[in-house]
C-alpha cells in the first residue's frame, strides 16, 4: 500500500506542477495581452489628441478666412467712405473713423506706403514718374491712388500707387 500511496502522491504533485505551469502561462499571456491593449489605448489617445488639435486649427483657419472675406467685401465701402472723406471731411470723418476702428479691432490694417520703397508684394504700380528713387535703385511710392489693406498680417488688397525712380 505504500507503493500505491506514493504513486498517488506523485501524480497529485505532478498534476499540481502542470496546473501551476498552466496558470503561469495564462498569467504571462494575460499580462502580454494587457500590455498590448494598453499600447493600443495610448496610441488611440494620442491619435485622438492630434485629431482634436488639427480640427481646432482648421476651424480657426476657416473662421479667419470667413472674416477675411467679410472684410474684403467691405473694402468698396471703405473706398467710398475714403472718397467721401476727401470731399467732405467734417461730415464723414466720424463715420469713417468708426468703421475703420471696428475693422482694426478685428485685424484690418491700412497700409501707409507714401514715401516708402516700392514693394510689389504690397502695392501695384499703376503710374511711374521720372526722377530719383531711394539711391539704391529702388522706386519710391509718391502717391497712393487706392489704399491697400492687410488682414491679420497678410495682404488683403494691394494698394494702387504712383512711383518715382
Amino acid at each position: 500500500m505504500v507503493d500505491g500511496e506514493a504513486s498517488v502522491d506523485e501524480s497529485v504533485v505532478a498534476e499540481s506542477v502542470v496546473a501551476e505551469s498552466v496558470v503561469e502561462l495564462d498569467v504571462e499571456t494575460l499580462m502580454a495581452e494587457r500590455d498590448s491593449f494598453r499600447d493600443i489605448a495610448q496610441r488611440l489617445q494620442a491619435d485622438f489628441e492630434n485629431y482634436r488639435k488639427r480640427v481646432s486649427s482648421q476651424t480657426t483657419d476657416e473662421v479667419e478666412r470667413a472674416t477675411g472675406r467679410l472684410a474684403e467685401g467691405l473694402l468698396p465701402v471703405l473706398d467710398a467712405c475714403e472718397a467721401a472723406f476727401v470731399a467732405h471731411p467734417a461730415e464723414v470723418e466720424p463715420l469713417f473713423n468708426l468703421l475703420l476702428g471696428e475693422l482694426r479691432k478685428q485685424g484690418l490694417e491700412a497700409m501707409n506706403l507714401n514715401g516708402q520703397a516700392f514693394d510689389p508684394n504690397l502695392a501695384e504700380a499703376v503710374m511711374r514718374e521720372d526722377g530719383e528713387g531711394d539711391g539704391n535703385g529702388n522706386a519710391i511710392v509718391t502717391d497712393v491712388m487706392r489704399s491697400g489693406y492687410t488682414w491679420k498680417g497678410r495682404v488683403l488688397r494691394a494698394a494702387l500707387v504712383k512711383v518715382r525712380g
